[in-house]
This record gives C-alpha cells, structure tokens and sequence, in this order.
C-alpha cells in the first residue's frame, strides 16, 4: 500500500513540472517581447514606433504609397515592407496630426488629427495590461496569462509565413477580397458580390466535402498548404518559385490592390520584395480590374486598361485602371442605339451572373437579344465549343481582349458605332505620347531609313533568290484563312518563354514538348514541330483550320511560330499532365483519380472525339486516341490533344511507315488499320473503347498477367462480366471509394460495343455520350473477338504493308440487321447518328508518342 502511495505521488509531481513547464512555454513568447505599457502613444509627427524585441518588425506611421500625403499606422518588416495595417490600406489612411493611442481601458485606437476615431481594437474592459510586438510580426493585446487581442487574428490584407489564415477570417485590400470556404476552396471576390477566383487546388479533399474548420498556411520553405482536423496531412496549394530557399528572408501572403493573392519573399533591410507565385495566372481574368467598362489587354510586358471604342473616355486620364464612360448615355439617345462589335473580346461572368443570364445562342441572336433587351447593355458569345451567350445586365461590366480568345462580344452605344483604330491590343497611345513618338520617329527617321534600304540592297542582291531563304520571305496573313487567329511569335519570343526549351514535358509522334510562360505570364506547352517540309503558305493554312477546331474537351491552339526550318504550335498548358501518368503510374498517382473523377474524364474526351466526328465542318478522324493524348487541366478535366497534326507533316513521311514503327499504339489499333481496309470514325471508337476500358481497370488492355488467367484483359474482363463479376474489372485501388455500379456497368458495356471487330457494329461517338450518361439503353454486347484477336489476325506476310494514314474514304455502312442492337431513344435524332454526313478525313498520326 505504501509503495501504491508512494507511485502517485511521483505520477503527480511528474504532472505537475510537466504542468509547469508548458505554462513556462506558453509565457516565454510573451515575456520574450517587450511591453509597451497602457497610455502609450505613437505618432507621425515625432516619428516614434514600437519594435520587437531583435528589431525585425516595428510598429508605427508610414507613408501610405496609394496616397502619399496620408499616413498608415502600420506593421513593417526590416526595410519598410508592411505587413498590417490599422483599419486597412485606404480605409486607415489619416493626415499627419493622427495618433495611434494604447489608452488606459487597454482598447488600442487610431484618431484623426480632428480627434475623429478612424479605428479600434474593441479590447475595451477586457483586462488588457500591456501590448507586445513579437519577433513574429505578431502585435499582441494581453493580461497577464493571456492574449486578449492579436493582428494574426485580425489580418489586413496579409499573411505572414506560420500565421494561420482561418475559415471565418478575411483578407481586404481596396473592393477585392479572399476567404476560405469551408469545404478548403480558395475565393477571391470582387466588391463582396462577384467570385471570379474559386479554386481547391486538390479534388481528392474538396470534392463534395466540408472540412470542420480548414487551415491556410504559408511555410517557411516556401510552400502554402491547407490543414483540417478531417485531414490525415496538410494539402499543399502551391509552391513558391524560391521554394526550399533558406536566407535571412521573410515569406508572406498578400491580397494585392490588383485583385490577385501573390506569395512574396523579402530580404532583411530591402524595400522591395519579389513575387514568387499568384493565383490567378492571368491578371486580366481579374473581375473589375480595369473597372467599369474597361478591357484589359497585355503589352509586351505587362496588362493594361483600355476602352471599347471611341464612344467611351476615361473616367481618369491619369488612371486607366479606373475604367470608361459613355460619351453620349443611352438614354440619352431612345430608338438609335446600336450595337459595337468587339472580336477576340470576352466580358468576364462569374457567380452569381453565370446563372442567370446564360444562354444557348447564336452569335447574331446574342447581339440582338442584347439590343432588344431594356436592360442589357453587353453580351459576349463564347467561341469554345459551348455555344453559350452572357447577357449583361449589370451596371459594372469588366472586359478582356487578347488575340488568342475566340469570343466575341458586343457593346450597346448610341449610333454611330466608332470602333478604336486598329493597333496592337493593349496599346493606349495618349496625345502626349503621340507627340512625343513623332519627335523620336523625325530624329532617327533618316538614320533608321539609310539602314532600311542599306539591308535591303544586301537582301535584294544576295538572298533573294537563295533556297534557304525563299520559304521565310514570303508574308501571309492568317487571317485570310480564318476568322478567329492564332497568335504569330517569333522564334526567339518561344526560346525566351521556355528559357531556351529547358524544361521538357514530354516527347510526342511529331516532336518535343516544353513549358513556357508568356509575357502575360500565362503558362504554355511549346511543341517543336519535326519533318515539317510544307511551304509557308499551304503550313499556315493547315495551322489556321486546326485553330478554328474550338471545344471545351479539346486543347486550345494560342499560336503558332513560322520562321524558315522552325515550325512551332503553342497549346494551353495542362497542368496534370496526360492521363497515363494517373492510370498506370503506380498507388500515389492512381489513388488521385477517384471514380467519379475517371467517369467525368471518360465522358469529356467522349464529348471532344464527338465534336471532332460530328460538329466539325468536316469529319475529323484522330486516329491516335490513347491516355497519352488525353490531357488533364488542375481541376482533372479532360481534353483531347493532337488532333489535326498529321496533315503538317510531310505526307510522303507517313506513307512509308510500317507497322514496325507503330508499336506504342498497337493495343489501340482498330483490325482495319491491320487489314489495310478503309479508315473511318469508327477506327477512333474502337480506340476510345480501348481507353474505356483501361479507366475502369487502371492497367494496360495488352498486359496478361496470372489474375487473368494470362488472357488478355479485355477478353478476360467480359467474361467475368459474363458471370456477372462486375466489380472484378475494376481497379483494385478503388476498393475502399464509393464506387458507382450503375455508371460502372454502363461503363464496361459501352467499352464492350465500342471493341466489336466490325466497325458497322460500333456506335458511333455520339451514341457513346448519350450510353454513357444513361440517355440510350444498352443491350448486351456480343462477344469482343477484336480483342482477342485483332492483333494476331496480322499474318507475317502482311506484317510489312504500309499504312497510308491520309486517307479520305466513307466508312463501312453499318447492317441493315444485327441481333445486338442498341435500343433506340425518342432524344436521339431520327437519323441514324452511326451514318456521316460527310467523308471524314483523317488527320493524326499513328507513330509511337
């Protein structure tokens, strides 16, 4: 019994210095600072401060840089860099006689020099004792156990490197705000009504779930992440591109003027720090930032503001960014409004606008809808496929030009319509700046005129007629082939965003793939084009027809690069990178890709091979569908790449190719290709098939393994299918997600009808869709000899036949009768959907990627 006694009083003890020594912890922090007793005063006048306890931050007056004669009392680190403010930048600007007072009932108050009170704690009668300015930037009310009061609770418009940026709390600067939502998506919003900026950077915690309180943080290493009870680790969102960097340096977050989050990095002592990530890749997608009735547009550096046409001014001359007006009201001029047509301009619409002034139109009836309509006063009309038309209805309307858009918007005025004259987008040329262009143009005109006509003498006599030459010396504008242009760069404007083609994304059938970045700091994927030998005019013409191909499910063309041997295309980037790389890539990567994820990819690219089969002026067969050419963007939607390549290329290239060098894509190979009979659509639906099937297994079609008996996946998964062991098919790394067994079903069905050995037994794309998202029926697809056989139907004395991937031919008509119809559905057309309506003509490449 003694000894039991003897036991709790040591247990006790222990508890009891343990006890001790978190309390001793949790002071030091505190006792670390100095305190700044109650009574204390700070003032600009005197240009006393407050400062932690080593002098890496310091609290007092600072000029405020928006207004220059104002003051704001202000948090900076070592340098001058503000990281808090008093009330706000803007909102807590006072005049030279303003005081920040730490009065005696412990509320800390900023007064005007008119001893009006601008802003306060509301620490008042809270027991406050003394404040602290602590080495962490933290400026801290407290009594004396605790904080009553702190700035990291009450942030401006940034977060320091370890402050934790919570659910509830919210960061301002100017009308633009960012929040978190509770289900972790980051949110920035414009004057608290439009959301231009919603993203969770991480599907597999933010697909339909709340988080019981989610947690930004920014690093010291650089890395902003995401923290919740609910999460087994923290989420990383972003990376700074110092990322890992160790120095005598700060990090912070920062909601900047301009609308956009950045994360900075500052050395001690310096002034100014550098921008190390953003949000919002393109400023101009920024709701607002031009304001009212501004377009934004990019330079050659950087975003500007300008209006829409000569019917608009500035609001400001000197400050474009605060946006234009009407010069005649439209009121002012009942029954002779018109509307002014601005091409490649898009106006940005967000929630809650999205929802309710969305419509399916025409680009003609989206004008005039907008001229008939009372209250609206702009439209724009998508050119990416959705055939979608916004109406706008507001009072604010923010705009975006740039030549790689294919919308086209309209702006009501009263008539005449006066558009700007024609110049690069997003010059703003000023009477001053005009004047003074002309005296600079009369100084060099005759310095730069001798050089002119000296260059051209040595062209007209020496290159002129050189072969090297003569390709490169021909000009021809793109715009006589197609109405919605890419944009032309120059060779060395694509080494300089690809920092000489460092950073390699891959190796595809025609070429290399970097990553760049643009001047508009908008990131690309820059393909280097190999076996090009077309001349300039028939190259420019095929990469005008590719640009035209618009479609929410296909990659976007931004340009292209035509200078002598060098013939580059520039796509948007995608930031996930292909699909094989999540379905064959191993646990982490697979495990990214839940089954409602792989569905909606399964659909998307469905759609994009759809609208290339379908909706296309002319039928364009892929030809090369496989996971490698399914991109993924960061929110895993899925688009089609590398379609219409092969036409690029010299044809006489592609004829010699055998079967031997189509290897990398022999498992997706409809028998046709194998028989040398005629290529259609249907040759593209067995390949989807293919890929079907693998999103559902997450394993190659062409692997044996001991599982399957060493049979060939796809023959071994319709025969569990057969037995009804649905869920055997299925990638074993879905096993513990909820699991849709309708849409997995369906799934394996459609994969099934796509496989059939007879391209007349196939559905066409369309049919896939409306199968898939359970519009049609789907009866019992007979057996797949394809893919059993297909492959090993090729004899040896064929293994060498050419094929001749130009081909332009009808497909083979589907029977007139077959026992393994697909029901029919009053939503599909009357017209056999399996029928084209022209020949299709096929245009990709079948080498190995």
């Amino acid at each position: 019994m003694g000894s039991l006694r003897k036991k709790v009083r040591f247990c006790a003890s222990v508890v009891l210095l343990l006890l001790s020594f978190l309390l001793l912890l949790g002071s030091l922090s505190l006792v670390g600072a100095t305190d700044i007793p109650l009574g204390s005063t700070l003032s600009p006048s005197n240009a006393s401060s407050w400062s932690s306890p080593t002098g890496t931050f310091s609290f007092g007056f600072f000029s405020d840089r928006q207004s220059p004669s104002l003051y704001l009392a202000a948090i900076s680190y070592s340098g001058g860099i503000i990281v808090w403010s008093a009330g706000g930048s803007g909102s807590g600007s006072v005049d030279s006689a303003a005081s920040l007072q730490l009065r005696a009932d412990g509320n800390l108050c900023l007064v005007s020099g008119s001893g009006a009170l601008v802003w306060e704690s509301g620490t008042a009668s809270k027991g406050v004792s003394a404040a602290a300015l602590l080495d962490s930037g933290d400026f801290v009310l407290k009594n004396s156990t605790a904080v009553v009061w702190d700035t990291y609770d009450n942030p401006t418009d940034t977060i320091l490197q370890s402050q934790n940026f919570t659910f509830g709390q919210v960061l301002r600067s100017g009308v633009y705000s960012f929040s978190i939502l509770q289900s972790g998506n980051l949110t920035l919003t414009w004057n608290d009504s439009i959301t231009y900026f919603n993203k969770g950077f991480n599907s597999t915690f933010t697909a339909n779930k709340s988080l019981a309180s989610p947690v930004l943080t920014l690093q010291a290493n650089g890395i902003v992440s995401l923290s919740d009870a609910s999460l087994s680790t923290a989420v990383v969102i972003a990376y700074s591109s110092d990322y890992g960097e160790s120095d005598d340096i700060i990090r912070f977050v920062k909601l900047d003027s301009d609308g956009n989050l950045r994360t900075y990095t500052a050395v001690r002592g310096a002034a100014v720090a550098s921008r190390q990530w953003a949000a919002v890749a393109d400023q101009c997608e920024v709701f607002g930032w031009c304001g009212n009735m501004g377009i934004c547009s990019y330079n050659d550096t950087s975003p500007t503001c300008g209006c829409p046409s000569r019917n608009f001014d500035f609001v400001d001359p000197d400050d474009h960014r605060k946006g234009c007006k009407r010069r005649t009201e439209i009121q002012d001029c009942p029954g002779n409004s018109t509307m002014l047509q601005l091409d490649h301009t898009q106006f940005l619409t967000y929630a809650p606008e999205i929802s309710s002034e969305q419509f399916f139109v025409g680009i003609t009836a989206c004008r005039l809808n907008c001229l008939s309509g009372g209250s609206c006063v702009a439209s724009t009309a998508l050119g990416d496929g959705s055939g979608f038309c916004y109406l706008k209805a507001s009072n604010f309307v923010s705009g975006y030009q740039s030549t790689a858009l294919p919308s086209t918007s309209f702006v009501k005025v009263c008539a005449p319509a006066l558009p700007n004259s024609p110049s690069p987008p997003g010059e703003l040329r000023s009477r001053s700046s005009n004047l003074k262009g002309w005296l600079v143009a009369v100084l060099v005109f005759g310095t730069v005129s001798g050089l002119m006509l000296f260059e051209w003498g040595l062209w007209r006599c020496f290159c002129r007629n050189g072969a090297r030459y003569g390709p490169s010396s021909a000009q021809y504008a793109l715009l006589e082939y197609a109405s919605g242009a890419p944009v032309q760069f120059s060779y060395r404007e694509l080494q300089k965003s690809t920092r000489r083609f460092k950073e390699r994304l891959g190796e595809g059938s025609f070429g290399a793939v970097y990553k760049g970045v643009l001047a508009s700091r908008t990131a690309v994927a820059v393909k280097q084009l190999e076996g090009i030998e077309q001349g300039e005019k028939q190259f420019r013409m095929e990469v005008a027809t590719i640009s035209s191909t618009h479609h929410l499910n296909l990659v976007r063309l931004i340009g292209f690069c035509s200078e002598g041997r060098h013939r580059l295309l520039v796509y948007e980037f995608m930031k996930n990178g292909s699909l094989d790389s999540f379905l064959f890539s191993g646990e982490s990567s697979s495990g990214k890709l839940s089954w409602s994820t792989r569905f909606s990819i399964a659909v998307a690219t469905a759609r994009g091979i759809t609208y290339l089969h379908e909706e296309c002026r002319d039928c364009i067969v892929h030809c090369d569908i496989k996971p490698e050419n399914i991109l993924l963007d960061e929110n895993y939607n899925a688009k089609v790449s590398d379609f219409g390549l092969a036409k690029l290329v010299n044809a006489k290239d592609h004829r010699q190719r055998t079967l031997t060098s189509v290897r990398g894509t022999r498992g997706y190979l409809a028998p046709e290709w194998l028989a040398n009979l005629p290529i259609s659509s249907k040759s593209d639906v067995y390949s989807f098939g293919m890929v079907l099937l693998e999103i559902v297994s997450g394993r190659r079609n062409f692997d044996v393994s001991d599982d399957t008996g060493r049979k060939k996946f796809s023959v071994w998964a319709y025969e569990e299918l057969e037995k009804g062991n649905i869920k055997s098919a299925m990638d074993k790394r879905l096993a513990e997600q909820d699991v849709d067994m309708e849409q997995l079903k369906r799934a394996l069905l459609v994969s099934f009808w796509c496989i059939q050995e007879q391209p007349s037994q196939r559905p066409s794309m369309g049919k896939v869709v409306q199968m898939l998202e359970g519009v049609l029926a789907i009866d019992r697809p007979p057996a797949p000899k394809a893919a059993d056989g297909g492959l090993a139907a090729v004899t040896s004395s064929s293994a060498n036949t050419s094929i001749t991937v130009f081909v332009t031919s009808s497909p083979a008509q589907p029977s007139s009768s077959s026992s393994h119809s697909i029901a029919s559905s009053s939503l599909v057309s009357k017209r056999n959907l399996d029928e084209p309506t022209s020949s299709p003509v096929v245009v990709a490449d079948q080498s190995s990627s």
